[in-house]
């Protein structure tokens, strides 16, 4: 009898604090898990940029620019000169002359059907000084500049038009291309 009595007591202690149990539980591992797994690291890309003018739908020049880059980060690439300018009497401001080119690149590995694509965004400024033609009677240099900002899914291996923009003093249009390669 009085072993049931213990059955019984031990039943119910039992039942009692099975729903307090199971709560902590699941709570407990999630956080053990936690703090033994960091951050699933992201993947290392190289991102080659090619900056083609084209005329009349020809290519008549083209630069190249490449850069490494991990996922979750940003990089730039800045070629050119830093020109002084008079902004006032006596005041001094520097101007970006030339190429920059900003970006930012996200995994997408965590949605299956988008498995081989990547988060994009880039943004670029192409500036030069105007050819004589283009320039107006001042002291002042006249800075012809495009610029592209853009923010797509990119497919690794995959060549594309991050954006394009008619010079709207000529036949000339400039494009910006992207080819995302992913690293070992």
């Amino acid at each position: 009898m009085l072993k049931r009595i213990h059955v019984a007591g031990a039943l119910m202690a039992v039942l009692m604090l099975a729903p307090a149990l199971m709560r902590a539980t699941p709570q407990d591992s999630a956080a053990q898990k936690k703090a033994t797994d960091g951050p699933e690291p992201g993947h290392s890309y190289r991102l080659d940029f090619t900056i083609s003018e084209l005329e009349d739908g020809k290519k008549i020049n083209s630069r190249q620019y490449s850069i490494n880059l991990n996922s979750g980060d940003q990089n730039e690439i800045k070629i050119g000169t830093r020109v002084p300018v008079e902004a006032k009497q006596g005041e001094i401001q520097y101007l970006d002359i030339g190429t920059n080119i900003w970006c930012r690149l996200r995994d997408r590995a965590d949605i299956a059907w988008l498995s081989n694509d990547v988060m994009l965004q880039v943004r670029s400024d192409l500036s030069n000084f105007a050819i004589p033609e283009q320039q107006v009677q001042s002291t002042r240099p006249v800075i012809r500049q495009v610029k592209i900002d853009s923010s797509a899914i990119a497919t690794v291996g995959k060549q594309m038009v991050v954006g394009s923009a008619d010079d709207p003093n000529s036949k000339r249009q400039f494009q910006l291309e992207v080819m995302v390669t992913r690293l070992k």
